[in-house]
């Protein structure tokens, strides 16, 4: 049972935490490379698949139930995130950003499957 509250009160922790940074009318971040941000969307969204899995395991036993709705879970999230920074001053939406966090997420949770699948046998 503390398991199961300390990986959904990560969950929930992390999304809190994008949630305030999509807030914020800009983000400080030097620009290194082409297409940075879409790295980083990326890598938030494969933490948050890493997280969603851990949290929606308590939930799922079936790992292909538990594949479908962590990714689900992220998708909608980052869906939700774009959409929210429509209406924050100085920020838009973008369905890049969206494609990119979901398939951050869907790497990790694809890493993850076939970890699981490793252990089982």
């Amino acid at each position: 049972m503390i398991r199961k509250i300390r990986d959904v009160s990560c969950l929930i922790l992390y999304c809190t935490l994008i949630y305030a940074l999509s807030n914020q009318s800009k983000i400080l971040a030097p620009s290194l490379v082409s297409y940075q941000d879409k790295f980083i969307h990326a890598s938030a969204y494969a933490v948050m698949g890493l997280l969603s899995w851990r949290a929606l395991s308590h939930f799922f036993q079936q790992r292909h139930y538990l594949f479908i709705s962590s990714l689900v879970f992220c998708s909608l999230y980052g869906f939700s995130d774009e959409f929210h920074q429509s209406f924050v001053p100085g920020r838009h939406a973008d369905i890049l950003d969206w494609i990119a966090d979901t398939l951050g997420a869907a790497v990790m949770i694809v890493f993850l499957n076939f970890r699981s699948k490793q252990s089982e046998t």
